[in-house]
């Protein structure tokens, strides 16, 4: 793509393609079993951490591959969305940059928690991270509800393990 192209806006925008992807971990975060089961809270905070941790169990099933570009394209999208939701909220302008750092530095954080846990199929790792990085219902009993969104979670890498890079791109409801 050309300088030129890009400057002007003629090149299609490859996030396009990843953009299925995106919709399709924004679906998974919104499960209502995760909220109703597994005792997230059903909150500004405990959805993003929901957001989190699917795109972090995405992003670590396509770093197995050999899509690097799209899993950079996804977390642009992360940040699309983001900047969005916190333009919603009505967080002004000069704040969007700095708050938007913050929530990529959460993300990279969680992302390398879960990514350890999961590549080595470990629960007890993984619910540790789960535990440390989900906001859940008060009164929950958290170590259990960790145990829930843990298993959730890595029944879905196990899952997107079955599955070629382009069905995955695909995004299709069968993951």
């Amino acid at each position: 793509m050309s300088i030129l192209s890009r400057l002007l806006g003629t090149a299609p925008d490859p996030r396009e393609n990843v953009r299925p992807l995106w919709h399709r971990v924004i679906e998974l975060a919104r499960d209502s079993a995760y909220y109703s089961e597994c005792n997230v809270a059903d909150s500004i905070a405990g959805r993003f951490d929901m957001i989190t941790a699917v795109l972090s169990t995405v992003i670590v099933r396509i770093e197995a591959s050999e899509m690097r570009t799209e899993s950079a394209l996804l977390a642009e999208l992360f940040v699309e969305d983001m900047d969005s939701q916190l333009r919603e909220f009505g967080v002004n302008d000069v704040v969007v940059g700095k708050r938007i750092g913050k929530l990529m530095s959460v993300l990279g954080g969680r992302l390398g928690a879960y990514r350890s846990a999961l590549n080595a199929g470990d629960m007890e790792k993984l619910t540790g991270a789960v535990q440390r990085n989900v906001t859940f219902t008060e009164g929950a009993d958290e170590a259990g509800s960790a145990r829930a969104v843990a298993s959730r979670l890595m029944k879905l890498f196990e899952r997107l393990g079955r599955f070629s890079d382009d069905e995955m791109l695909k995004a299709n409801a069968i993951w």
